[in-house]
């Protein structure tokens, strides 16, 4: 469930920044208030899913998708300049992020090894 709501977080949070977009500097009311919204919701989403997901993936996959999907959504829906070096750095954040998902599955996969492996022997580590 923790990553069902960091994926709500990163949809929320780009819906934020494209109402920012949309507000002309807090000069349009409903995209304004669409802005807080979006935000308010995408940080208890971020919030809730630090219960399972650690921080430092958590914040590094939230920022890197969210700033992905800005450029492209930038590009295709406010005719922002796109260039290889942008495109080439998009790749590198969703590269990146990918790397972020295996480094932290194989730990998870490592603790519960040593999870079943202590259940087996019947010895238990207290902290």
């Amino acid at each position: 469930m923790a990553w069902v709501f960091l994926m709500l977080a990163i949809l929320l949070e780009v819906a934020g920044t494209v109402s920012m977009k949309l507000s002309n500097g807090f000069s349009k009311f409903w995209p304004s208030v669409l802005m807080v919204v979006f935000y308010l919701l995408a940080f208890t989403c971020l919030n809730f899913s630090l219960k399972q997901v650690p921080v430092s993936v958590a914040y590094a996959i939230w920022s890197g998708i969210g700033t992905a999907a800005i450029a492209i959504i930038g590009y295709y829906v406010f005719q922002e300049s796109m260039n290889l070096i942008k495109t080439v750095s998009i790749l590198l954040i969703i590269l990146g992020v990918i790397g972020l998902n295996i480094g932290d599955s194989e730990k998870n996969t490592e603790q519960s090894l040593a999870k079943s492996q202590q259940m087996e022997t019947g010895t238990q580590e207290y902290k």
